[in-house]
């Protein structure tokens, strides 16, 4: 596995290492050892998998409050996602900073989002499939998220957002001392 810390501290782009042939491909998509090795949390307590029919379909952006902080490892298992990450640590030198990038099935690309950091993505295709371990349980009374378009933020998500939850258009604005 390739790891590629992003400019957001902390988090990693993960690339599958493809042992390949005629007949395909073979690779590690989870290795706790090499996890370990780059002092990442490998504590997975939940294994989830979303569907989002259509191209343009947002979901996000999500976090959880202490002491429910959680790791994301996702994985696009099916067509192509715009991940985004968000930091949301007041001591980091990118508290409220972004970083983005495309997931997809061909790729093979993962996306490491650490504790204390926002998560959602933008499906760039119909018929897309992700995969995500988390290190906590979900925690309903836990669960925040930021508002897609908050400008406190700024994200430039890459294509129009057609469909949205209620919940995650309607979010107020960001107030940093509330995270």
């Amino acid at each position: 596995m390739k790891f590629t810390e992003t400019k957001l501290k902390g988090a990693y782009l993960v690339e599958i290492q493809k042992i390949g042939d005629d007949r395909g491909f073979f690779g590690r998509a989870w290795c706790q050892r090499e996890f370990e090795d780059h002092g990442l949390n490998v504590g997975i307590k939940q294994i989830n998998t979303s569907f989002s029919r259509e191209k343009g379909t947002l979901r996000g952006l999500h976090y959880q409050t202490d002491p429910f902080q959680e790791v994301k490892f996702v994985r696009c298992t099916q067509g192509r996602i715009f991940d985004v990450i968000v930091d949301l640590r007041p001591e980091s030198p990118t508290f409220l900073q972004w970083d983005g990038y495309e997931l997809s099935a061909e790729n093979g690309r993962m996306l490491y989002v650490p504790e204390h950091f926002a998560t959602g993505f933008l499906t760039l295709e119909d018929n897309c499939g992700m995969y995500y371990t988390t290190t906590e349980f979900y925690a309903p009374a836990a669960a925040r998220g930021l508002r897609y378009n908050d400008p406190a933020i700024g994200i430039e998500w890459p294509g129009e957002i057609i469909s949205i939850s209620d919940v995650d258009r309607d979010r107020p604005d960001l107030d940093p001392g509330n995270l």
